[in-house]
Protein backbone atom coordinates (compact mmCIF):
# COMPACT_ATOMS: atom_id res chain seq x y z
CA UNK A 1 0.00 0.00 0.00
CA UNK A 2 1.01 3.40 -0.69
CA UNK A 3 2.66 5.61 1.71
CA UNK A 4 2.93 9.30 1.62
CA UNK A 5 6.72 10.75 0.63
CA UNK A 6 6.69 13.06 3.57
CA UNK A 7 5.69 11.04 5.82
CA UNK A 8 8.27 8.29 4.74
CA UNK A 9 10.86 10.97 4.75
CA UNK A 10 10.10 11.95 8.39
CA UNK A 11 10.00 8.98 9.53
CA UNK A 12 13.51 8.12 8.29
CA UNK A 13 15.21 11.37 9.83
CA UNK A 14 13.48 10.49 12.74
CA UNK A 15 14.99 6.99 13.38
CA UNK A 16 18.21 8.28 12.55
CA UNK A 17 18.77 8.75 8.43
CA UNK A 18 20.54 11.87 8.07
CA UNK A 19 19.32 13.90 4.78
CA UNK A 20 21.94 15.01 2.09
CA UNK A 21 20.54 17.14 -0.57
CA UNK A 22 21.15 16.33 -4.02
CA UNK A 23 19.79 15.35 -6.95
CA UNK A 24 17.40 13.22 -4.97
CA UNK A 25 17.06 12.94 -1.16
CA UNK A 26 19.24 10.86 -0.39
CA UNK A 27 18.72 9.60 3.25
CA UNK A 28 21.97 7.90 5.03
CA UNK A 29 21.68 5.55 8.17
CA UNK A 30 24.01 6.86 10.96
CA UNK A 31 23.85 5.07 14.29
CA UNK A 32 23.19 6.30 17.59
CA UNK A 33 27.14 5.83 18.28
CA UNK A 34 27.50 8.36 15.14
CA UNK A 35 28.77 5.43 13.25
CA UNK A 36 28.19 5.77 9.16
CA UNK A 37 26.24 2.60 7.64
CA UNK A 38 25.96 1.54 4.19
CA UNK A 39 22.05 1.60 4.74
CA UNK A 40 21.07 4.31 2.70
CA UNK A 41 17.84 5.49 0.06
CA UNK A 42 16.52 8.12 -1.86
CA UNK A 43 12.97 9.96 -2.82
CA UNK A 44 12.70 11.63 -5.35
CA UNK A 45 12.43 16.22 -5.69
CA UNK A 46 9.74 15.93 -7.56
CA UNK A 47 6.92 17.46 -6.03
CA UNK A 48 4.78 15.53 -8.56
CA UNK A 49 5.08 12.26 -6.25
CA UNK A 50 2.74 12.91 -3.03
CA UNK A 51 2.60 9.36 -2.73
CA UNK A 52 5.44 6.23 -2.64
CA UNK A 53 4.22 3.33 -4.79
CA UNK A 54 4.73 -0.37 -3.54
CA UNK A 55 7.14 -1.31 -6.02
CA UNK A 56 9.77 1.65 -4.77
CA UNK A 57 8.39 0.83 -1.48
CA UNK A 58 9.94 -2.66 -1.74
CA UNK A 59 13.50 -0.72 -3.23
CA UNK A 60 14.16 1.46 -1.04
CA UNK A 61 13.95 -1.30 1.84
CA UNK A 62 15.94 -3.08 0.12
CA UNK A 63 18.61 -0.02 0.33
CA UNK A 64 18.12 -0.05 4.24
CA UNK A 65 18.61 -3.52 4.25
CA UNK A 66 15.12 -5.05 5.49
CA UNK A 67 11.94 -6.61 4.04
CA UNK A 68 9.45 -4.83 2.68
CA UNK A 69 7.59 -5.76 5.98
CA UNK A 70 10.32 -4.77 8.33
CA UNK A 71 10.42 -1.65 6.26
CA UNK A 72 6.79 -0.63 6.72
CA UNK A 73 7.41 -0.98 10.06
CA UNK A 74 10.08 1.28 10.47
CA UNK A 75 7.99 3.73 8.72
CA UNK A 76 5.18 3.75 10.46
CA UNK A 77 6.74 3.79 13.72
CA UNK A 78 6.64 0.42 15.37
CA UNK A 79 10.17 -0.35 15.03
CA UNK A 80 12.19 1.80 16.86
CA UNK A 81 15.96 3.09 16.00
CA UNK A 82 17.58 0.43 18.67
CA UNK A 83 15.11 -2.62 17.14
CA UNK A 84 16.17 -1.37 13.92
CA UNK A 85 20.28 -1.31 14.36
CA UNK A 86 19.57 -4.84 16.14
CA UNK A 87 18.15 -6.24 12.95
CA UNK A 88 21.20 -4.47 10.81
CA UNK A 89 23.94 -6.22 13.54
CA UNK A 90 21.54 -9.63 13.35
CA UNK A 91 22.03 -9.05 9.61
CA UNK A 92 25.76 -8.67 9.94
CA UNK A 93 25.33 -5.05 8.28
CA UNK A 94 26.66 -3.51 11.30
Amino acid sequence: MPRPKREIEAALQAKGFVLADADHHFFVYMTAAGKKTRARTKTSHTSKMKDVPDNLLSAMAKQCKLSKSQFLELVDCPMSRERYERVLTDSGEL
